[in-house]
């Protein structure tokens, strides 16, 4: 979710800094040229009061005209600028460079046009950085007795004008790029801040999906909104595991109760039994189902001592682990005429032992179970890099696709295989042992037939992220 949103947050905040960095940018522009015109005007307004002595003829005259040029001459070698004043009839009464004539065109005629009228000439068209060429010019009016008699034009380079722009726009964009790492910066801690309780409630949600219902959000951070939520999923959290709760004590209780009963009607069937004909086939069959019965309760009361229980995790050799548990299951597999092999390379990881060894069990005897005499069942341990498997192969009849999705679910068995003895709740409790330890167990075809489960246990200690 933050790679989506913090994206996006970028985006607008660079286009709110746009938004504010280009008017700004040319205001800039805007005002350096401003300031070069006012200097260019005052500068004309001298030169227009020094011209209105200046006669066409008369005592002084050829003076006055000299000593005009010569200002305009020290203008135009300090500053580079060029000055000419013309009369109305476009003939130059002084200029600097000499030779150096009014524009017939374009934005020198345009001023010099409008100061004929008697009016300063209207600012120039805005000079960007990228115009090499561009000058800047400017026309007074030299007025004498009411009547303008001539102009003054000055022509501008505009380098040091376009550089002082241009330097501006780099503080311009400095500062807006110094901007933007704050409101990246800004934009990254917000949406942290906003978004660790949620990626919290996932992380949570996912443990108590796995069985870890002891796991909690901290309500202590992000926005009210999402403190609401917390607290909400927290009391829902504890109404489920307190229902469960009930649900596993009142099985554990029911069992352990119906032990006593049934230990009390097995012994008075085995009495009953010593007054009846050897080999009755009713007291054989009563029997059997009420040893099947026993079972059942045993099998319920384990599941429901697992659910209760926490794992004790530490650091285990599931290859040696695996190993052991091969050389005790060797026997059985003989008496039914399976081969049971197995390829167990030393391999770490966390978990209980105690229920890593009953998960095993209960897989490799369901493995034997199913598996024809002559076949072979086969057990491998693979270490991975964040969890090592252990994965037993059998040649059975398997499952179909169908019989894959309920495989493990309480009291399920496949309607072929009623025959074979249990109560349908090993695989249930050996999902519950390694869940409590942060693994899993999972069902696959074997090739060409029979059924694969690969039991997976955490190379590292699972972190607890109920209270983050």
């Amino acid at each position: 979710m933050r790679a989506r949103l913090l994206p996006l947050l970028i985006v607008l905040m660079a286009g709110v800094l746009l938004a504010l960095g280009f008017p700004l940018a040319a205001s800039l522009a805007a005002a350096e040229q401003q300031r070069v015109v006012v200097d260019r005007l005052d500068d004309a307004a001298r030169f227009a009061a020094l011209a209105q002595f200046v006669n066409e003829t008369g005592p002084g005259t050829d003076e006055r005209r000299a000593t005009l040029g010569g200002e305009l001459a020290s203008y135009h070698d300090v500053y580079g600028i060029r000055t000419g004043i013309f009369y109305r009839d476009n003939r130059s009464m002084a200029a600097a460079p000499e030779g150096w004539v009014v524009p017939y065109e374009g934005e020198g005629r345009r001023a010099f046009n409008e100061a004929l009228l008697g009016r300063r000439s209207h600012d120039p068209s805005q000079v960007w950085p990228w115009q090499r060429g561009a000058r800047l010019t400017i026309a007074s009016p030299v007025v004498r007795d009411g009547d303008v008699v001539a102009v003054v034009v000055t022509d501008s380079p505009t380098g040091p004008l376009r550089l002082r722009i241009l330097r501006g726009w780099l503080l311009i964009f400095v500062g807006e790029s110094a901007a933007m790492l704050v409101a990246v910066g800004a934009a990254v801690r917000l949406t942290g801040w906003v978004l660790r309780p949620v990626r919290v409630l996932d992380s949570v949600t996912h443990d108590i999906a796995t069985g870890r219902m002891n796991s909690r959000v901290a309500e202590t951070s992000g926005p009210p909104e999402l403190r609401r939520l917390a607290r909400s999923f927290n009391e829902m959290a504890d109404n489920v595991e307190e229902a469960l709760e009930q649900q596993r004590a009142f099985v554990a209780d029911a069992s352990h109760q119906l032990r006593n009963p049934l230990a009390a009607l097995l012994l008075r069937i085995e009495l009953l039994a010593l007054e009846l004909p050897e080999g009755n086939e009713e007291i054989a069959s009563v029997r059997t189902e009420g040893k099947r019965l026993a079972r059942v309760l045993d099998d319920l009361l384990d599941l429901a001592l697992a659910e209760h229980a926490s794992a004790e995790l530490r650091l285990t050799d599931v290859g040696a682990l695996t190993a052991e548990r091969l050389a005790s299951w060797r026997p059985v597999a003989d008496d039914k005429g399976v081969t049971l092999t197995g390829e167990c390379g030393a391999a770490t990881a966390w978990a209980d032992p105690v229920a890593l060894s009953s998960a095993l069990d209960a897989v490799i005897d369901n493995a034997l179970k199913f598996t024809p005499a002559g076949e072979t069942v086969t057990v491998g341990v693979t270490p991975g890099r964040t969890e090592v498997s252990v994965v037993v192969a059998d040649h059975g009849p398997g499952l179909t696709e169908e019989e894959l999705g309920r495989v493990g679910d309480r009291f399920w068995r496949a309607g072929r295989h009623q025959n074979v003895k249990g109560s349908g709740l090993g695989l249930s409790i050996t999902r519950v042992l390694l869940t409590a330890g942060g693994g899993g167990i999972a069902f696959a075809p074997n090739e060409p037939h029979g059924l694969k489960v690969t039991v997976t246990v955490p190379r590292h200690p699972p972190t607890d992220t109920g209270t983050a």
